[in-house]
């Protein structure tokens, strides 16, 4: 085996983290929990719809994916953290998001990650309080209301590592 080929394997089997995924020192997605062959479907799936193309340069999302994709990140509106934050994880909110919607139940996620808020379980987290205004009066709007239920606590929530 050649050293170059010995370090072009070395370096694609390196694993990082970026943005919560498993990534090769290139950026290539590791799936190792996927078999290979849901990966090709799944590749294939996407292609025969129209989202993704195959190119020399690799695979890449067509024109109609990017309008897809860009449609899907505008269907739920961003919200920034509020500009004086408690420091204080007063609160503790609880969801149980239906299936159906589970891009919802991701961009609940995502947000509470963004003002401040830590996961004790898939769907408890703690955080301060309270939830920025237009952020509530939005979830309302979506109909999420009626899945979410927040407790204000006695005392700030203190993280144990055990």
């Amino acid at each position: 085996m050649s050293i170059i080929r010995e370090i072009l394997e070395e370096l694609w089997n390196t694993e990082l983290s970026y943005k919560g995924m498993k990534v090769n020192i290139f950026g290539i997605p590791r799936f190792k929990k996927y078999k290979d062959g849901s990966i090709r479907n799944t590749i294939d799936r996407l292609k025969r719809k129209g989202i993704i193309e195959k190119e020399l340069s690799g695979i890449v999302l067509s024109k109609y994916g990017k309008e897809y994709a860009k449609r899907k990140f505008d269907s739920l509106k961003q919200f920034d953290p509020p500009e004086h934050m408690s420091k204080d994880k007063n609160l503790l909110v609880m969801f149980d998001v239906p299936t159906e919607k589970k891009g919802e139940r991701e961009w609940l996620r995502w947000h509470l990650k963004k003002f401040g808020y830590i996961m004790i379980q898939q769907s408890v987290w703690v955080g301060p309080s309270p939830l920025p205004k237009e952020f509530s009066i939005y979830v309302k709007s979506i109909k999420l209301d009626k899945c979410i239920k927040t407790f204000k606590l006695e005392k700030s929530y203190k993280y144990k590592d055990f």
